[in-house]
């Protein structure tokens, strides 16, 4: 996985970077605007096509929002024009409510207030990057009786109504993303709960006990122990 990190304050660049490197990710750093759109084919016009000096695909950009020569604001909007698969995560010192919504109006994916805690930083890269490795899902899944509508978020089981709650739903909908792999119960925190929900709460095996009793028998939900769950 790759990562860019934009940030002109160098020290916390650098201290951004090594973090996340020892995180598993691999990692490059840009201290202005302009040397973030040169790195993401995007500097003086539509996206590089081929090799190119400086470009690499990224699959995170953590984005400060106040950099210098282009503002940050400038490279989330060249990205979104650009249709460009790379997710950002923008970070800034201003975290009121309007500018969070300003930041993901203007194309980021998540924002994050300075100053954060490291392992927050980490978790939020790593969700980025499995949502832009997800492809594409129709809006209907039917699968072992089930339908589910994830535009109208509704679920019935063999023509019977699930009456699940918004986090059941949830949970049912990775799971049945997933189509057949195990997916581990901090996953299902990071994308179906809160970003600062505790990890070591029981709220996943509580919400799978409902999630069960509602779908019935036979059992559609197996355990797999020291993993995850499977649909």
């Amino acid at each position: 996985m790759r990562v860019l990190v934009a940030e002109d304050e160098r020290d916390l660049a650098a201290l951004v970077a090594t973090g996340l490197r020892r995180a598993g990710f691999a990692v490059d750093t840009v201290h202005d605007g302009g040397e973030a759109l040169e790195r993401l084919g995007l500097y003086g016009g539509a996206p590089a096509q081929g090799p190119s000096l400086g470009f690499c695909p990224y699959d995170v950009l953590v984005l400060d929002r106040d950099l210098p020569r282009v503002h940050g604001d400038d490279v989330a909007r060249r990205l979104l024009v650009a249709g460009s698969p790379t997710r950002i995560l923008m970070l800034t010192a201003a975290a009121s409510l309007d500018d969070r919504v300003e930041g993901l109006d203007l194309g980021a994916d998540d924002y994050l207030g300075k100053p954060f805690e490291f392992p927050e930083l980490v978790s939020r890269v790593r969700a980025l990057r499995r949502r832009s490795a997800r492809p594409a899902l129709p809006p209907l899944l039917e699968r072992y009786g089930l339908r589910v509508d994830t535009v109208r978020r509704t679920a019935d089981r063999d023509g019977r109504d699930l009456d699940l709650s918004p986090k059941e739903f949830s949970v049912l909908q990775i799971l049945l993303e997933a189509d057949g792999a195990a997916v581990s119960a901090e996953e299902l925190l990071e994308r179906a709960w809160d970003a600062h929900a505790d990890p070591f709460t029981g709220a996943v095996r509580v919400c799978m006990s409902k999630l069960r009793a509602k779908l019935g028998e036979p059992g559609l939900i197996r355990t797999v122990q020291g993993v995850g769950y499977v649909l």
